[in-house]
């Protein structure tokens, strides 16, 4: 059965800081894996966004996207496109705010109810759509696009390989979460 990584007494600030950073850490990493198909990239960061949550639960997987987010703000390159602090205010603004919000519910769905693969992947799901949502939104929002057009320009072309990337971050949640656990984190 999944269970994040558990909220004792005895896991401290520290350990959970910790295990949120890593996951900080692979979301900069994954935005380097891209491919450039229009307004909005291919990159590797749902995956590991699907992940933190998915692993750490809603708060601390939220936390570790919420703190690349502040990176990103602070200026530094670390978005797809290196842009820094531009990319909150470009086309995939939206996107990035969007990685909190997809974590902490996948997170949430998974603390709630994941024993089952299937489960953990459907909770991956809702943290693509609500990824989707803001994603496209701002999409549409800054270019000025309608409705159809934005979601064909920011979510249509990632849809299956996002699918599958749900699949991914399911079957690894438990690996992942016992992993953080043997090495105290």
């Amino acid at each position: 059965m999944l269970r994040t990584l558990p909220q004792t007494r005895y896991q401290t600030l520290t350990v959970r800081l910790a295990a949120a950073a890593i996951f900080t850490l692979l979301t900069v990493l994954s935005a380097r894996v891209t491919i450039e198909v229009g307004i909005v990239p291919f990159t590797l960061q749902v995956l590991v966004v699907l992940l933190s949550g998915l692993v750490l639960g809603a708060r601390d997987g939220a936390l570790s996207q919420a703190a690349y987010v502040a990176l990103v703000a602070a200026g530094l390159p670390l978005d797809a496109r290196g842009l820094g602090t531009a990319a909150l205010f470009g086309p995939t603004g939206g996107y990035l705010l969007g990685f909190i919000a997809a974590a902490a519910v996948a997170g949430w769905l998974a603390q709630a109810s994941a024993a089952r693969l299937w489960r953990r992947w459907l909770a991956g799901v809702a943290g693509i759509a609500v990824l989707y949502i803001l994603g496209v939104a701002h999409l549409k929002l800054f270019t000025g696009m309608d409705w159809s057009a934005a979601w064909a320009a920011g979510a249509a072309p990632f849809l299956l390989a996002d699918l599958a990337k749900a699949v991914i971050a399911a079957a690894l949640a438990e690996g992942g979460r016992r992993t953080l656990a043997r090495w105290g984190l």
